[in-house]
This record gives C-alpha cells, structure tokens and sequence, in this order.
C-alpha cells in the first residue's frame, strides 16, 4: 500500500530535530506517529478501488493511479475531478490539514502545464520540470514548500550583510550543481515530505542574483537539517481528538552548504525571471485553488461543532446565538461560492489549460484570514465558560463519583459523556496549542493579509468601476446645462 511505502520511504537518512535530539525513527516517534497515520490513510485512498476515483487520475503511461493534484485541466470535468480530490482529503481531515502535498503538488503540475510558456525564462526549464512532475507523480511523493525568509531584522533588506548571509544564497558553483547556505521558514509538513519546492517572497533587486532561485531541494540532501517547533501532538485521543492525528509540524530548514543538483535547480540567477515564474498564473492558479477547497471543509467542520454545542447546551433558541450560527452558514457559502466562480469563470491559458480563476480565489483567500478568527470566536461565544468547566478526562466518568458526573454534565439533549467529548474536541480548536496554531496559520499563511488585500486592489480593473462614474458625472452635467 501507498502509504505503507510513504512511511518507510522517511527512513532515508534525514536530519530532523526536535527539542535538542536529531529524530533517527520517526515513524516511531509520538510526535508524529498520530500525524503519519493519517497520511498514510489518505495515501492508501489511491489503493482503494471504491475511493481511489474520488482522489485520483488513471496515467496512461503506467496504467496507475495518481492523485489528481498532478492532473493538469483541460475541461471543466477534470478540473472538478482536482476539487473532489482536495475536498475529499480535506474532508477526511475536516480541513485541519492545510499541506498535505495537494498545494506543492500543484504548484509543480502548474509549472508543467505551463512549461512551453516557462522555457522562455530558461531552455532547460522544460526538460527539468517535465522530468520531476513524472517523477513525483509516479512515485507519490510528499511536497511541501518552504517559501519564507528566516526573522532577523524585519527593518532591513539584502543589502544589510548579516541579512544577506542568513537568506538562503548561492555560495558556489560547481559542475554538478549549485551550493546555498542560509536558513527558511516556515516549511509545514517538513518532517514528512521527500521534496521541499524552494523559494522566496522578495522582490529582488537586480543585484541580488546569489539569492533568487527556484529550487526542487530532497529532504534527505546532505547538510540539510529540518528544525521543528515544539510538538503539539497529543497521545489521549479521547481528549485531544484532533491534536492526536492532525498536527501537521512546521518547521525552519538550515542549509549548511547543501549541494542542490542542476537537474533540481529550475532558475537561478536572473531575478526578474525568477519573480515571472514565482507570479505564473497557470501555477498559482491551480495551487491557490486547492487553498480554498480545503478551507471549505475546515468552515464546515467548525461550524458543525458550533452547532453540535448550541444544541447539547439548549441555546438554539436564543436570537443572538441564532445570529452567529447564520454568520457561520454565511461564510461557507460565501467561500463555496467564490470557489463555484473561479471554476466557472476559468479561463485556458496559452497551452489550453483551464486555470481557475485568481480573481476569485484570492478574493477568498482574503476573506479566510478574517473569517477563521471570527469563526472560533463564534465557537468560543457559544459554548462559552463550559469549555473551561469540562472534568479532565472521559475516565472521570468511571471513578467512585460517577454518579454524580453523569448527572451534572448531562446535556440538553445528549448524555454527559458525550457532551464532555464534544467540549473536548471544541477545545481542542479554540484552547489547544494546535487549535492557536491554526488560528495563527489561516491569518498568515497566505502572506501578509494587509498587503494581500492591497495587492488585490493594485491587480484589480479600476477602470471599470471609475469610468462609469465619470460618465455618469458627464451626463448630469450636460443635461443640467440643457435645462440652463
């Protein structure tokens, strides 16, 4: 099985680091074991003939099943069959896991489907990304990105030379490849991925060569050590349902002189090709797209935990928390819809590939970095001081007092065990160290949401909105002066 074979594939030599200690087992270790189950379940769907439809694309060339983040669209059917898989895995995981390798897969598969445009930045471009999507696609690999620059001194650039020597940067050349040395951030999934898709969100002077670069970079690469943050992975799974299975890991990646080979090295050196390629719509397109079908399901899960608390309690009733609930109904179909119109207004791009689209998307994404924060204030309103009043464990229920547990933790409508697990997993959102990460996670991950929103405006056709103001203006002048 898939995911079987993904397990075993870690045991590769990799350098992970976790509180002090580099990680040799970790399939065995409790900070990831839960998460590696989970993945290994969602890899094992493309084994499964009553699933592997929903998540996955037969390959002519190898009569197997790949999943359908490597499908590249040319029609409206397999452009949905991509929103099924992502909202299948999203699904499975209530949308708690944001990089499952759908993203960064679909990154690599935009960058080929656009590969004829993309040679123009570099000849060898096509070559070199159609050789990896086949690879990766007919291997299974696990992806991630790991796109930021490390947090030095936000008030200063590349020009400031400690800065400069920590981003990560070409520090040689050699026949086989390039050699970076530097730091990034923040590489979610890191532990668990073959492949890291390198990059940065600078933009670059023309000066500044040694640091612009697209990189396909293995996580096992010499002098590569993948530095986590503290586990938020919890063994009681009756207590911490989701922190048992969904903490994905995020981590910084030191480069000690890492030897990257050509073959994996898809720009390098000219920063204004490299800022094309990181801006392709094609790419950006098919990858932000998995971003909002999986946000669906995350919305949807917690707004189904908001109405499982409302209704144990017997407060569906009350006006106000009727308001709230409505406000949570309104985010999903808000973002549902926006998702339904980036598909329905996709466009083909040059090779006839039909790209979701961005504006639509991104519209979304902006949208998600205040709806999430409102969604678990929501959760919290509702349920209120009960999260904090729950008995520290469902063994509570079985001791001397068990008489009295049940009866004082009853719900309106469930039993007291199962209103305490409930509590339990809707704390497991809003008061965990996992559910503050992912409050963190959906305010940021898309970049900075004031610049997103002032990007979104700098992209947009003004003109369409201002010139109908000006007309109208003309109008009324000149019917005021007929009058006249």
């Amino acid at each position: 099985m898939r995911g079987e074979k993904l397990i075993t594939s870690l045991d590769d030599g990799r350098s992970v680091w976790l509180e002090g200690k580099q990680i040799h087992n970790i399939s065995e270790h409790s900070a990831f074991r839960g998460t590696l189950g989970t993945i290994k379940s969602l890899f094992n769907m493309l084994d499964d003939p009553l699933q592997r439809e929903k998540v996955g694309f037969l390959v002519p060339e190898t009569g197997r099943y790949a999943h359908s983040s490597f499908l590249v669209p040319y029609s409206a059917q397999e452009l949905a069959r991509r929103n099924e898989s992502f909202s299948t895995w999203s699904t499975a995981t209530h949308g708690m896991m944001s990089r499952l390798s759908d993203y960064a897969r679909s990154l690599i598969t935009g960058w080929y489907a656009a590969r004829d445009e993309l040679s123009l930045l570099d000849p060898s471009f096509t070559d070199k990304i159609t050789a990896y999507y086949e690879h990766a696609r007919d291997k299974d690999l696990f992806l991630t990105t790991a796109i930021i620059d490390p947090q030095i001194d936000r008030s200063n650039g590349l020009d400031d030379k400690r800065i400069a020597e920590r981003f990560l940067h070409v520090v040689k050349e050699t026949s086989e490849g390039i050699i970076v040395r530097g730091a990034k951030m923040i590489a979610t999934g890191a532990p668990y991925t073959h492949d890291f898709v390198i990059f940065s969100f600078l933009q670059f002077q023309s000066q500044q060569q040694k640091h612009a670069h697209v990189l396909i970079v293995p996580a096992n690469s010499k002098g590569l050590h993948i530095v986590c943050r503290e586990s938020f992975a919890d063994q009681h799974e009756q207590n911490h349902p989701l922190s048992s299975h969904y903490d994905e890991m995020d981590a910084v990646l030191f480069f000690d002189d890492v030897l990257i080979p050509w073959e994996r090295v898809l720009l390098y050196g000219d920063t204004e090709k490299v800022l094309a390629l990181r801006a392709n719509q094609t790419a950006n397109g098919l990858a932000f797209h998995q971003n909002v079908v999986r946000f669906v399901a995350k919305l949807e899960f917690i707004t189904g935990v908001a109405f499982a608390v409302a209704e144990s309690i017997g407060v569906t009733g009350f006006l106000h928390i009727q308001e709230k609930l409505g406000e949570l109904i309104a985010q999903i179909d808000v973002i549902k819809s926006l998702v339904i119109a980036s598909e329905t207004t996709a466009s083909r791009d040059a090779a006839g590939v039909l790209v979701p689209n961005l504006q639509y998307i991104e519209t979304a994404r902006n949208l998600g970095t205040k709806y999430y924060p409102r969604a678990i204030e929501i959760l919290q309103q509702v349920g209120a001081g009960g999260f904090v009043q729950t008995p520290s464990g469902i063994e509570d229920f079985y001791g001397p007092i068990s008489e009295l547990m049940h009866r004082y933790f009853e719900g309106a409508n469930v039993s007291a065990e199962k209103k305490v697990a409930l509590f339990k997993l809707a704390w497991d959102l809003i008061g965990s160290p996992l559910g503050a990460r992912h409050q963190l996670y959906e305010r940021f991950y898309a970049g900075d949401p004031i610049r997103g929103l002032a990007s979104h405006y700098n992209r947009y056709d003004k003109a369409s909105l201002i010139d109908p103001i000006w007309e109208l203006l003309r109008a009324k002048s000149k019917s005021s002066l007929k009058t006249h």
